[in-house]
């Protein structure tokens, strides 16, 4: 039981996580114009590398261990940087994010 309604809960989901991916794509395409940086998924790739090395580094100085300070709003931000940009590397590859963890992470079930 407890099984099945885990399963309906992720599925509940996909429309929220369907909302955030449409707003991370219109939020990359405003960034592009913006910054004449391109639409692709490379530059998408490039981006997330980019920002989970700020994570780590927020994540350090939250641990009072980098040369600087940083407060959780700090870390949650670097957290939301790394998600949006993984979101637009989904969709510009075409891949449902929320159906590829179900079936990789969703199979240990």
């Amino acid at each position: 039981m407890e099984r099945t309604a885990g399963r309906r809960d992720a599925e509940a989901s996909d429309g929220a996580l369907d909302a955030l991916s449409a707003l991370a794509v219109t939020v990359a395409g405003l960034y592009a114009d913006r910054f004449g940086t391109p639409v692709d998924a490379r530059f998408a790739l490039m981006k997330l590398a980019e920002e989970t090395g700020e994570l780590t580094g927020a994540w350090l100085q939250v641990q009072g261990e980098g040369r600087c300070t940083a407060t959780r709003d700090d870390l949650a931000d670097e957290i939301a940087d790394v998600l949006g940009f993984l979101l637009v590397l989904a969709a510009r590859e075409g891949i449902d994010p929320a159906a590829a963890l179900r079936r990789k992470w969703g199979g240990h079930l």
